[in-house]
């Protein structure tokens, strides 16, 4: 791969692992990042943090047309990361995530038209589906699962069938209808479907990524709308409990970072894909409760057992996990992280760090906003 690659977002946690994985693969790298602080912090110079590792950084906003053409001249294929992310922040913050979100990539991809794009490949969610698939009793397959009830007190936490049964979750396949429940899904819905419909019209190869609950060293650790490994951490490093809404039966995907990176660089480069969505996980699922009491053991704070709010937050999803039979034949991926040993690898990274416990006020945010019951 002697390519001159564009990653937007580059800076990120995903994006250093995506930088650095087609940097192995003989790519020259440029990265475009807006260097946000409520994901970068205020810690480190990002000038010099790039320098170190040999990354070409513009730091600039997806949003900004002169700064995204700049970005693309010579470039031969784009990695496009850049994105607001956090299910419950884009309830309220819904101007700032779909400006963002929806209007970056549409300035990116007009600049895009202008120059000779041999392909993009862009990172869509999980969060699209919603729920994810079930299995009725009968045998029938539910894609539209839904809750009766966001509220404990005797009401089933689980989606349950037309006879009060309750479904099964399953794997959930490319195939299943999207059910859009936040702001964040939607937004990264519409990043997905631009990126099918606007690059091949002019040419351009075009790959959509669904990544399931990445996670690994380089998280922000006190950016409280990040992934839930990353807001564990924080309340360990400051000796406090893991918080968890609902029950903490609630099942999700978790998937290595460098598993990721080695798919996007592979998504780039290998022949055919163009046009395809491909789920990127681990294949396996975990209870979110089950997930804290592992991760609290391997940072030897089992002492602090998770605190269970039993609360919703509006946007939340039961259950969510990847068939990931799509990426293994189209795209040769399968998952070499194993979630045990990633965690130990998280524990020693984390170790290292310090964070800012903000996981109260933004708690509080959504309650005082009406998102949380």
């Amino acid at each position: 791969m002697a390519e001159h690659v564009l990653v937007t977002g580059g800076m990120g946690f995903i994006g250093r692992r995506v930088v650095a994985e087609l940097q192995s693969r003989g790519a020259r790298v440029r990265v475009l990042d807006s260097m946000n602080e409520q994901v970068h912090g205020e810690a480190s110079n990002p000038t010099d943090v790039a320098a170190e590792a040999d990354i070409e950084l513009q730091i600039g906003d997806i949003r900004d047309a002169d700064a995204v053409s700049a970005a693309l001249e010579g470039i031969d294929a784009v990695v496009h990361l850049a994105a607001e992310v956090g299910v419950g922040q884009s309830m309220y913050e819904i101007e700032r995530y779909t400006a963002v979100n929806e209007l970056g990539t549409a300035v990116l991809f007009q600049q895009m038209l202008k120059r000779p794009i041999r392909r993009i490949v862009t990172a869509s969610s999980m969060s699209i589906y919603g729920e994810g698939l079930y299995r009725a009793s009968s045998g029938a397959l539910v894609e539209d699962a839904r809750r009766v009830s966001a509220v404990d007190g005797g009401v089933q936490w689980d989606p349950v069938d037309a006879s009060g049964g309750v479904l099964q979750p399953i794997p959930t396949p490319e195939w299943k209808r999207p059910t859009l429940s936040s702001v964040y899904a939607l937004n990264k819905y519409a990043q997905e479907q631009m990126t099918l419909i606007v690059p091949p019209a002019y040419g351009v190869e075009s790959v959509a990524l669904r990544l399931f609950n990445v996670f690994g060293p380089g998280q922000a650790l006190s950016n409280p709308y990040t992934g839930v490994l990353a807001i564990f951490a924080a309340r360990l490093l400051n000796g406090r409990a893991p918080m968890i809404f609902e029950d903490g039966e609630q099942q999700r995907d978790f998937v290595h970072v460098d598993d990721v990176a080695r798919a996007f660089a592979d998504a780039l480069d290998k022949p055919g894909l163009s046009g395809e969505v491909m789920n990127i996980g681990s294949g396996s699922p975990i209870s979110i409760g089950d997930l804290a009491r592992r991760f609290a053991a391997v940072m030897g704070r089992e002492d602090l057992a998770p605190d269970i709010t039993r609360k919703v937050r509006t946007g939340d999803i039961r259950h969510c996990f990847a068939d990931i039979a799509k990426a293994e034949a189209l795209l040769g991926y399968r998952p070499r992280q194993n979630l045990d040993d990633g965690l130990a690898k998280l524990a020693d990274w984390v170790r290292t760090q310090k964070a800012d416990d903000r996981v109260d006020a933004a708690s509080s945010e959504l309650a005082a906003r009406g998102l949380v019951t």
